[in-house]
């Protein structure tokens, strides 16, 4: 029998819907399952599976940003506050995941695993550049097992798959390691968060409006069969590039002015393996001169359901989709009277973004294949697979001064009333995830977070208000989540 197009599946009420079966829902997902297993939790996802877009192992790097090899964080090699913060964070989502395995919640196995962050750069002010960017974060208990060298023996050593065959061995290069680096995939891990408690995930759900009550909000969109409805006490947008379009159809006021702009990449992969058991770190490099910070290339060890996989790039692509299974027409469905001005205006302040693009969408196989032996001399073109990754919505905020700004990361918006939030822009989102979270549960949550939950999230992530990360507190924290976690960190040397 055929479902009727215009039936309305009025769903049960539900005390907080998660719109997006990502990173950051499934998150927030075991968070309140933990606090209170009697609330009833839906997610709604466009999709017929979880965790499809930049979730998704293939549509990202996995690097388990931790500030260690990024360069992008750090311009200024002697300012080390934002990796520093971002470290710090990753200390905590570390903290949550080894709680949850000690539960049996979880089994790290499926998500995580060991793989040094590394830096590789080239020419004489990069080499400078990455000299005084160690010796300002070294000083740091964070960074403090950070290891440099120029030696070429030494990183030949480190990765040897990036020094056989260069020919030019007079040419400046130097070397950073971290050995506590890892790789994530934050599919599997979403898969695995989405499945603790009594949460019910809903495919197949395309949410296209919220209206508010005066007892939470009306959560409506389509399915296949047809229209649904759900009501909720509290909203989550966790739906990416599309976050912004839903907070905009919600018409709350904090984000007015706001703006995404859609970014998309593609990797080089390759699966073979007598390559692929040669390199076992993560490689970062220096984007090149005027190139944007988003476009540092890096050569990424990644382990997906099982397998060893090595994938370079980003390689710039573009589309107006905000979602890789979005449509072409979301980038302008965005697009309002009071954040027309603040796009223009990020847009001419980035001049050298939009002429980077260019020149990316520009470039002939040969121009890519040759930045991938920048990085990997040998790299046989028949054993490398170029594959699309996922889209990304770049911040763009309102200023004062500068009237609109490109804004690297995440930012949460939470409404005055703490009924509906959302999260907007990109990385370093999904591996600070945890904080992030924990953000949302104190506006969104008050009541609760000042009764009993604080106290119980800092039972286990006992580092939440840490503020000052000494040595001690780093090495207790690297400890105790590396033995749940099953990480073995490299030798230093």
């Amino acid at each position: 029998m055929t479902a009727n197009p215009k039936h309305t599946d009025q769903l049960p009420d539900a005390d907080v819907v998660l719109i997006g079966a990502g990173i950051m829902s499934a998150t927030l997902s075991s968070m309140l399952t933990l606090l209170d297993p009697d609330l009833r939790i839906l997610v709604l996802e466009q999709a017929e599976d979880i965790a499809g877009e930049s979730s998704d192992p293939w549509n990202n790097a996995g690097t388990g940003h931790s500030g260690y090899c990024e360069l992008n964080y750090m311009p200024d090699p002697a300012d080390g506050a934002k990796p520093a913060e971002i470290a710090g964070q990753f200390h905590l989502t570390r903290q949550w995941w080894a709680h949850l395995v000690r539960l049996g919640l979880l089994d790290p196995a499926d998500f995580i695993h060991s793989a040094p962050h590394m830096n590789l750069v080239f020419r004489d002010t990069d080499v400078t550049y990455l000299r005084r960017r160690v010796d300002t974060l070294k000083a740091d208990p964070l960074f403090s097992e950070m290891e440099y060298t120029e030696d070429l023996d030494t990183i030949a050593r480190w990765a040897p798959l990036t020094m056989e065959g260069r020919a030019d061995t007079e040419e400046p290069m130097a070397a950073a390691r971290h050995p506590r680096g890892t790789d994530v995939d934050f599919g599997a891990l979403t898969s695995a968060l989405l499945n603790i408690g009594s949460t019910e995930v809903r495919t197949g759900h395309t949410v296209t409006g919220l209206e508010s009550r005066a007892s939470g909000w009306t959560v409506s969109g389509s399915t296949p069969a047809g229209q649904f409805a759900v009501h909720a006490k509290t909203v989550f947008v966790g739906a990416g590039g599309f976050a912004l379009r839903l907070l905009q159809k919600a018409r709350i006021p904090e984000v007015r002015g706001y703006a995404v702009l859609p970014v998309g990449a593609a990797f080089y992969r390759c699966s073979t393996p007598a390559v692929v058991a040669r390199h076992d770190a993560k490689v970062y490099g220096q984007a090149d001169v005027g190139a944007p910070p988003m476009s540092v290339p890096h050569l990424d060890r990644r382990v997906v359901d099982g397998k060893e996989h090595l994938l370079f790039g980003p390689y710039a692509t573009f589309s107006t989709k905000l979602l890789k299974h979005g449509r072409l027409t979301d980038f302008f469905a965005t697009v309002r009277p009071d954040n027309l001005h603040v796009i223009a205006a990020a847009g001419l302040q980035n001049l050298s973004l939009v002429s980077f693009l260019v020149k990316e969408l520009a470039a002939s196989p040969s121009r890519k294949f040759a930045q991938l032996r920048r990085y990997l001399p040998l790299a046989r073109r028949n054993e490398w697979t170029l594959l699309p990754a996922g889209q990304r919505a770049q911040l763009v905020k309102p200023d004062r001064k500068k009237i609109g700004v490109l804004q690297q990361g995440t930012e949460l918006v939470v409404s005055a009333d703490g009924s509906i939030a959302g999260l907007l822009g990109a990385s370093p989102g999904a591996s600070t995830a945890v904080p992030i979270m924990v953000d949302l549960l104190k506006q969104a949550f008050p009541a609760q977070w000042h009764g009993d939950w604080k106290s119980q999230i800092a039972e286990a992530v006992p580092d939440l208000d840490r503020s000052d990360w000494t040595a001690e507190a780093v090495a207790r924290s690297h400890a105790t989540t590396d033995e749940a976690l099953g990480l073995s960190p490299v030798s230093l040397g």
